[in-house]
């Protein structure tokens, strides 16, 4: 029938298999076979029931991503799944491991589901900016009702098959093979149960509450709004007339800007973890027990990002108390999740005997990998790495935590510059999902290979970048705060500012981003390039007076913003304003309304601009590096795409033209246009090409 869906007849069971590997993706080819081979099974006399399954370890992951963009071929996925539900004879499905997307779809389209114990079902379009398309906000409210419907569909995370069976989405989880519990299944007679005939039912209150939780939760986002419409629609259309307003929605999320940058962004991150010049001989080097040295909130959690891969961890402090300190924090936060019920108590203990803490760097004499989390000095570093070098073993990959210090001076402090690399994680290290991985001139291909690897394994998004100040998050970070500090000098108020860049959808803006990350750490980096006179760190302004005067952020209490205890909320603050408006009479500056316009062309213009200057010097190797830096370390609204695809939307025409505007009114050399920027937008080009 087809090389990517065949069936065999056992007994009186058709099994029709998808097998297009490596996901059994639902592209032209499967979808045809899929059609006919139900039709021959239907025709058999011989069959009296048909069992759909996948062949490997994935029912089928969804729609096939290389008919993205691409003109639809038929037979249409809700045309198939139509014909496998109005079948003549019962449809089970066996699903066999992930079933998602178009694959589930497919699925609730049969009779009856039994699923494997290490299957996974789920919507996760709604992560690609879209909804459901071929039945799914229509057909899985029927078998689950509607909010745990909204709840799944809107999230998009996937089920397991417990879960999966608790929801009603499957019928039962097998205990053994799936294919062979589906044929028992078959064999006791089954008749059939077609979804799309099982009541749906939900009023007008549950619905207007729902909309109200989702629109909170999308911050911009559209398609989840469209998901609730859609299932909506489901509980008060006829089923057909559901179908097709759920197509219409999804048509429409198709062709918003919003999908086109979730789209970008999904490639931007499978794109990051191939780093060029790593061909396929490179190999990594083996790493099976770590070393990370400094036990506070950024040590610890890098701690817990091994341990919660299975990794043994040696935590090295120079005192007691503060390895101590360290371990109790480690145990608080696991403890938290178990009592949100996440792990259980047996892996609570099970992750704490992974971690064993230490006061002697020679304990760390034969791990593969040592990560430095100490402080932010390079003469501390220097330390450091005098001392790895002379206790670890040969081949030991030696990485520092550092957010802006030269991975190149850290490796002159030893005599092994080729397993020197920077691994900058993000704090809290244990949650957040950038791995930074930077590359020194002298770092060997095998140690990007292996940091990049070990990105993976613990379940980060690894970018590999080159050295310079700030390397590319940090350094754009630095370059769009200026900006906003500048924005305050002139007239903003810190809390206009923030409500710019929350309402272009980042969950946070610069100053309360900074509360939270603590205004000491800035200010203590600001200082030390101070003391070593670097050219391009600013002068004091109310920032550090604010640090001075102990007001850290969130930590104590008082920041930028005041915080009431136990509150993340942040207070406008007189004692700020007045050290503002200091700072701009000692200044000289005259004050105006600064229109949010330009606050958000101002912010948003100098990160697309800095992010090119990084491609012009080979800091990144490309523009959807800096984007998946800032889509999974910053809070840069994905459905945006992340800042250099963000720029090509607005034309980087119009973003030069920006640029020169700005430059010719506040004459600062940083709103000079990068070269690279100003030569593609003359070209009519994007960074993509």
């Amino acid at each position: 029938m087809s090389e990517a869906v065949k069936w065999e007849r056992k007994g009186a069971v058709a099994v029709i298999t998808i097998d297009s590997p490596p996901v059994n993706a639902l592209g032209q080819a499967v979808r045809a076979g899929l059609k006919a081979c139900l039709e021959a099974a239907l025709a058999d006399d011989a069959v009296e029931t048909l069992v759909l399954t996948g062949a490997g370890k994935t029912f089928s992951a969804g729609a096939d991503i290389r008919e993205f963009g691409k003109p639809p071929q038929g037979p249409s996925l809700p045309d198939v799944i139509a014909a496998f539900e109005n079948a003549s004879k019962p449809v089970i499905a066996a699903i066999n491991g992930t079933a998602l997307g178009g694959g589930l779809e497919l699925a609730l389209g049969c009779h009856y589901r039994v699923a494997s114990p290490f299957a996974q079902v789920g919507l996760p379009e709604v992560k690609l900016g879209l909804i459901p398309g071929a039945g799914g906000t229509v057909r899985l409210p029927r078998l689950t009702g509607v909010q745990a419907a909204v709840d799944i569909i809107v999230d998009g995370s996937p089920l397991d098959a417990r879960k999966a069976e608790a929801a009603g989405i499957v019928d039962r989880v097998a205990e053994g093979d799936v294919v062979a519990a589906a044929c028992n299944l078959a064999a006791e007679g089954v008749g059939h149960r077609r979804t799309r005939d099982l009541p749906l039912e939900g009023d007008a209150a549950l619905f207007e509450g729902v909309k109200a939780a989702v629109a909170r939760k999308a911050r911009g986002l559209y398609s989840p709004l469209r998901c609730v419409e859609s299932i909506e629609a489901a509980s008060r259309l006829p089923f057909d007339e559901a179908i097709a307003n759920e197509r219409s929605l999804f048509l429409d999320c198709l062709n918003s800007p919003q999908r086109a940058g979730l789209i970008h962004a999904f490639f931007a991150q499978r794109e990051a973890a191939k780093v060029p010049g790593l061909g396929p001989d490179v190999k990594p080097r083996p790493v099976e027990s770590v070393g990370v040295i400094g036990a506070g909130t950024m040590g610890g959690g890098i701690a817990m990002c091994f341990a919660n891969a299975g990794l043994p961890v040696i935590l090295i402090e120079t005192v007691a108390p503060a390895l101590d300190r360290g371990l109790a924090t480690i145990r608080r936060n696991y403890e938290a999740t178990a009592a949100k019920g996440r792990i259980t108590p047996a892996e609570v203990e099970a992750r704490m005997a992974l971690i064993t803490g230490s006061l002697d760097y020679g304990d760390l004499a034969t791990v593969d990998l040592v990560i430095e989390a100490a402080f932010e000095s390079m003469a501390v570093k220097h330390e450091i790495f005098g001392k790895l070098d002379a206790i670890c073993k040969p081949g030991a990959v030696l990485a520092t935590n550092t957010s802006t210090l030269s991975i190149d001076e850290i490796a002159a402090a030893t005599r092994r510059p080729q397993d020197v690399v920077g691994m900058h994680f993000f704090s809290p290290a244990n949650v957040m999902r950038l791995l930074e991985n930077v590359r020194g001139k002298e770092t060997a291909p095998d140690v990007q290979a292996t940091v990049m690897d070990v990105a993976k394994r613990i379940g980060k998004v690894g970018v590999m970048v080159g050295v310079c100040y700030g390397f590319v998050g940090n350094r754009i970070l630095h370059a769009r705060n200026r900006e906003a500090i500048a924005l305050v000098n002139e007239g903003a108020t810190p809390q206009q500012v923030d409500k710019v860049l929350t309402g272009f959808g980042f969950a946070m803006g610069p100053f309360a981003t900074s509360d939270l990350a603590g205004l000491d750490v800035g200010w203590r980096i600001r200082e030390e390039r101070r003391k070593a006179n670097d050219p391009d760190v600013d002068a004091p302004n109310w920032l550090d007076a604010l640090a001075e005067k102990g007001r850290y952020g969130q930590k104590t209490g008082a920041g930028i913003y005041l915080y009431e205890k136990g509150s993340r909320t942040p207070i406008p603050d007189a004692e700020t304003d007045a050290l503002i408006a200091a700072y701009r009479a000692e200044a000289g500056i005259a004050t105006r309304d600064v229109p949010d316009r330009e606050i958000l062309e101002r912010c948003m213009f100098m990160m697309v601009n800095e992010g090119a200057r990084i491609l012009e010097e080979g800091i990144a190797s490309r523009a959807s590096d800096i984007d998946a830096v800032w889509l999974n370390g910053y809070g840069f609204p994905a459905y945006r795409g992340g800042p250099m695809f963000w720029g090509e939307q607005q034309g980087l025409g119009t973003v030069v033209a920006g640029i020169d505007a700005f430059h010719a009114r506040l004459g600062t050399p940083q709103w000079q246009a990068a070269g690279l920027l100003r030569k593609l937008a003359d070209e009519g080009k994007g960074f993509s090409g």
